[in-house]
C-alpha cells in the first residue's frame, strides 16, 4: 500500500502495523526448527499475556467510569453554592439600599464603611473617657488620703504609677497612638507624686532636724528610731514603681540608662550637703577657684570619709529590708550605702563641673588638669569606694566620660594633649644634650641609648599613664595613634635622617660636591664616627625594647584584644573600629594583623618594625666603618715582607715583639673596642666584633698569608702580631673571642708554622715534609692529614695554597 492510501486509510494503517510486529516477534521466537518444539508454550504465554491485559482493561474502564460520576457530583454542588452566593449577595444589596437609603451598592458600601468607622471611634472615645474617670478617681482619692495620712496616698498612687507605666509601655505596638490622653496620665500622675514626695520629705527632714543633721558623730536611738525607718521606708516605697519600671526598661533594652536615679530619702539628706557645697564652690570664697578643681572633688571624698560608717550602720539594713525579695535587691545602687550616698552626691558635682568647662575651654593647662582631676576622682571611686554605677561587670563610665563623651570635649581635650606632648618632644630635641649618649640611665651591660630617647620614652609612658584609665576605647586608641604613634614616627624620622646625613658626608661624591671640611671629615671617622652611629643604634635598639615591653603590658593587651574583637566584626561590614578610622586606617599605623586570626601581632608592630630595620641599618654601617679603617691601618703592615727572611731563635712567641707597622691598628682597634664596649650590650658588640673579625681575617689571608712567603722565623712573627690582635679583641669581648672570629686564619698560621722536622720523643706529630707529601698526593689524603691536625675550617684547596708559602717547600 502506498504512503499516501495509508494516510487516508487509518483502519489499514493500523492493521499493516500490526501485521509487522506479529512478524517481527514470530522471527525472534521462531528462528531455527528446533524452536517449533516451543510453540504450545510460547501459545500458552500469549494467551495469559492476553488475559491479563483484558483484566486491566476492566479495572481502567471502572476507574474511569467512578471519576466521571465524582466529576459531575462536583460540577453539580459548584453549581448550586455558585447560585446560593448569587442569592444571598443579592439579598445583601438589596438590605444594604434600604439601611443606607442609597441607589447603587457601591455607595451603599461606602456609607456602611463611613457608620462603622464613627462607631469604632465611638468605641474608643467610650473607652478613653473611662480610662479618664479612673484616672481621676485614683487622684481625687490619693489627694483625699494625702491629707489625712501621707501613708495612705500610696495605694491609690501605685496604682495610677502601673497605669501610666502600662499605657507608655502599649503605645509603640499602638504606633504612637492617643499621645495626648497618656501625657495627660502621666502629667497627672507626676504631679501626685511630686505632692506625696513633698510631704514624705518634710517629714523626714523634721526626723533629721532632730538627729541633727548633717553634724557628725550623730546615733538613731530611742523613739527617734522609728521616725527614721518609716521615713526612709515612706520614701522607698514610693519611689519603687518607678525604680521597677526603670530596671525592667533596661533589661528589655539592654542598655543601661545614663545617669543612675538618686534614692528619695539620699536626696533629702544630701540637701544640706549641696547648701554647704555651693557656699564654698559657687561663691566669691577663696576655696572656689578655677584652677583648683581638686578642692571640690576632695570636698566630696571628705563628705564620703564623714557620713560613711553612720549611713552603713543605720541606712543600709533599711534599704535591704526594703528592697529584700525583688530585683531591685541585685542593683547595689539601691542596697549598698555608700554607693546610694556617692549617686546622691553626683548630680550636684555634675553641675560644678559643667558649669566649669566653659571658663577653662580657651585655657589648655587649665583644661587639662580638670580633666585629670576629674580622671584621679573617677578611679578613687571605682577602686577606693568600690562604685560601678550600678552597671555590674561593665562598671561605671565616670564623670570624665559624661564630659568627654556626652559633652563632647573629648576632641578639645585631645588636642591639647597632642600639643603638649609635642611641645615636650621638642624641648627635648632642642636640648644640647639630647644627643648625648647616657651611660648613666641605663643597667650594666646594656646598650646605651641617647639622652632624647629616653626622655622621650618617659614622655610616652607619661601620656599612657594620662589615659589608661580612660573608659572609651576610641578615646584611647586616639591617644595612642594621635600622640604616642605619632611621637615615635617623628623620633624616628630624625634617627633615620640623622642616618642619611652621616652616609651623604661620608660618600666620595658627596664630599665632593658639598666640599665637606677636613674638620667635619674628622667628626665622621673614628671614634666620633662610632659615637654619632652608635646614638642611633642605641636609640632605636632601646625604643625598640621599650615598646616590646609595652606590647606585653596588660592594657596594651587588652586593647590590641578589643582592637582585634572589633576589627574582626567589622572588616567585611565597612563599619568603622573606632570613631572615623577604618580596619585599614588602623592597621597601617599598629599592625598588619589587625582584623586577622594572627595571634602574633601587637599595637606597636609597625612602629617597633620601623625602629628594628633602622637598627639593623644603622648595625651594618657601623661595621662598615670599622672594616673600612680597619683596612685602611692594616695596608702598611700588609706592604712589609720580612717574613721570608726573619731568622732568629725564640723560645716562645710571646718573647718576640710585635711588627712595628701593627701598632697603629692595634691602637686603633684597641680604641674602638673599648669605645663599643662601653656603648653596647655583650650581643650587639660580640656581633659587630665578628664581623670586623672576619673583615681582618680576609685581610690578611689575602694580603700577607698567601700573598708572601714564610720562613719559620716569620711564621713565628705572624703568629704573635696575630696572639696581640687577639689579645687586644679578648680584653674587651672576653677571653677566647679573637681566635674564634678568626678561625681559618688560625688554622692557615698553625699549618704554615709545623716544623721541617720532628725529633722522635714527638711520637704523633708530623712533620711539614710528611704533611706536604700526603696533601698533595690526594684529597683523601689531604682529607686525613687535616683531620690528623684538627684543622676543622681550611679546604684541601686552601691548605695547599697555604703550604706553598712555605720557603722550604717552594725552594
Amino acid at each position: 500500500m502506498s504512503q499516501s492510501a495509508r494516510r487516508l486509510d487509518p483502519g489499514a494503517a493500523f492493521l499493516e502495523e500490526r501485521d509487522v510486529r506479529v512478524e517481527d516477534y514470530l522471527n525472534d521466537k521462531l528462528q531455527t526448527v528446533a524452536d517449533l518444539e516451543n510453540l504450545d508454550a510460547l501459545l500458552l504465554n500469549v494467551q495469559n499475556q492476553q488475559e491479563l491485559l483484558k483484566k486491566q482493561l476492566v479495572e481502567a474502564e471502572a476507574t474511569l467510569a467512578k471519576a466521571n460520576d465524582v466529576s459531575k457530583n462536583h460540577n453539580t454542588d459548584v453549581l448550586r453554592q455558585a447560585e446560593a452566593f448569587t442569592k444571598q449577595q443579592a439579598d445583601i444589596d438589596r438590605r444594604l439600599l434600604i439601611v443606607t437609603r442609597s441607589e447603587t451598592s457601591d455607595d451603599a458600601v461606602e456609607r456602611f464603611e463611613g457608620s462603622m468607622e464613627k462607631l469604632r471611634r465611638l468605641e474608643i472615645a467610650e473607652g478613653y473617657v473611662e480610662l479618664l474617670r479612673d484616672v481621676d478617681s485614683l487622684s481625687s482619692e490619693a489627694r483625699r488620703d494625702l491629707k489625712a495620712s501621707p501613708r495612705a496616698a500610696l495605694g491609690p498612687y501605685v496604682r495610677l504609677q502601673k497605669l501610666t507605666t502600662a499605657l507608655q509601655a502599649a503605645q509603640p505596638a499602638a504606633e504612637g497612638a492617643a499621645p495626648h490622653l497618656i501625657d495627660h496620665v502621666s502629667k497627672v500622675t507626676r504631679e501626685l507624686g511630686l505632692d506625696i514626695k513633698n510631704a514624705f520629705s518634710g517629714e523626714f527632714e523634721a526626723t533629721l532636724s532632730k538627729l541633727n543633721w548633717p553634724s557628725k558623730d550623730i546615733s538613731v536611738v530611742g523613739a527617734v528610731e522609728n521616725d527614721w525607718q518609716n521615713g526612709i521606708q515612706n520614701l522607698l516605697e514610693l519611689q519603687r514603681p518607678e525604680l521597677e519600671a526603670r530596671e525592667s526598661e533596661e533589661a528589655k533594652s539592654n542598655i543601661a540608662a545614663r545617669d543612675p536615679p538618686a534614692l528619695f530619702p539620699l536626696e533629702v539628706m544630701v540637701k544640706p550637703l549641696e547648701l554647704r557645697f555651693r557656699y564654698h564652690f559657687d561663691g566669691d570664697r577663696a576655696t572656689n577657684r578655677v584652677d583648683k578643681p581638686e578642692y571640690f572633688l576632695s570636698h566630696i571624698i571628705g563628705l564620703l570619709d564623714d557620713y560613711n560608717d553612720f549611713l552603713f550602720q543605720y541606712l543600709q539594713p533599711v534599704l535591704r529590708d526594703a528592697f529584700k525579695g525583688s530585683n531591685l535587691a541585685l542593683n547595689p545602687l539601691y542596697t549598698d550605702s555608700t554607693s546610694a550616698l556617692i549617686t546622691s552626691l553626683l548630680p550636684m558635682l555634675r553641675r560644678k563641673v559643667f558649669s566649669l568647662l566653659p571658663r577653662v575651654a580657651d585655657q589648655p593647662q587649665l583644661l587639662s588638669h580638670l580633666i585629670h582631676e576629674l580622671i584621679r576622682f573617677d578611679t578613687d571611686l571605682r577602686e577606693d569606694w568600690g562604685y560601678d554605677g550600678g552597671q555590674g561587670t561593665d562598671g561605671w563610665k565616670g564623670l570624665t566620660w559624661e564630659v568627654l563623651v556626652i559633652k563632647d570635649w573629648f576632641g578639645r581635650w585631645l588636642q591639647v594633649e597632642k600639643d603638649f606632648a609635642l611641645s615636650r618632644y621638642r624641648e627635648i630635641i632642642d636640648n644640647p644634650e639630647s644627643g648625648e649618649i647616657d651611660y648613666d640611665s641605663t643597667d650594666p651591660g646594656t646598650t646605651k641609648p641617647t639622652k632624647a630617647a629616653i626622655r622621650v620614652n618617659d614622655l610616652l609612658e607619661t601620656i599612657t599613664d594620662r589615659y589608661k584609665p580612660l573608659a572609651s576605647f576610641s578615646q584611647k586608641l586616639s591617644f595612642l595613634l594621635d600622640i604616642q604613634i605619632a611621637i615615635f614616627d617623628k623620633f624616628h624620622e630624625r634617627l633615620h635622617s640623622s642616618l642619611e646625613a652621616y652616609l651623604s658626608m661620608t660618600s666620595s661624591i658627596a664630599r665632593t660636591v658639598q666640599g665637606v671640611s677636613k674638620e667635619d671629615q674628622a667628626g665622621l671617622q673614628g671614634v666620633r664616627g662610632l659615637d654619632r652611629l652608635c646614638r642611633v643604634y642605641g636609640s632605636a635598639e632601646y625604643l625598640e625594647k621599650a615598646m616590646s615591653d609595652w606590647s606585653d603590658d596588660i592594657f596594651f593587651l587588652e586593647l590590641w584584644e578589643e582592637l582585634q574583637d572589633r576589627a574582626k566584626a567589622r572588616r567585611n561590614t565597612g563599619r568603622n573600629v573606632a570613631g572615623p578610622m577604618t580596619v585599614e586606617d588602623v592597621a597601617e599605623r599598629t599592625s598588619s594583623s589587625v582584623g586577622s586570626h594572627d595571634d602574633s601581632g601587637a599595637l606597636f608592630d609597625e612602629t617597633a618594625g620601623a625602629y628594628k630595620r633602622l637598627r639593623i641599618r644603622s648595625e651594618g654601617i657601623i661595621v662598615d666603618l670599622l672594616t673600612h679603617n680597619n683596612r685602611e691601618a692594616l695596608k702598611p703592615y700588609s706592604r712589609i715582607n720580612p717574613w721570608s727572611s726573619l731568622s732568629y731563635e725564640a723560645s716562645s712567641s710571646s718573647s718576640i715583639s710585635v711588627t712595628a707597622e701593627l701598632d697603629g691598628p692595634l691602637q686603633q682597634l684597641s680604641t674602638y673596642l673599648s669605645f663599643l664596649a662601653g656603648v653596647l650590650a655583650p650581643a650587639p658588640l660580640r656581633r659587630i666584633s665578628r664581623q670586623l673579625s672576619l673583615s681582618m681575617q680576609t685581610y690578611l689571608w689575602d694580603n700577607v698569608l698567601i700573598r708572601h712567603t714564610f720562613s719559620s722565623s716569620g711564621v713565628a712573627q705572624l703568629s704573635r702580631d696575630l696572639a696581640a690582635i687577639w689579645g687586644v679583641m679578648d680584653r674587651y669581648l672576653g677571653e677566647g673571642q679573637g681566635e674564634i672570629g678568626m678561625k681559618k686564619l688560625r688554622e692557615g698560621v698553625g699549618l704554615l708554622g709545623l716544623p721541617v722536622k720532628v725529633s722522635g720523643d714527638e711520637d704523633g706529630r708530623l712533620g711539614l715534609w710528611e704533611v706536604e707529601k700526603m696533601m698533595f698526593r690526594s684529597n683523601e689524603g689531604a682529607r686525613e692529614v687535616l683531620d690528623k691536625l684538627g684543622l676543622t675550617v681550611l679546604t684541601e684547596s686552601e691548605a695547599r695554597h697555604v703550604l706553598e708559602r712555605r720557603v722550604e717547600l717552594g725552594s
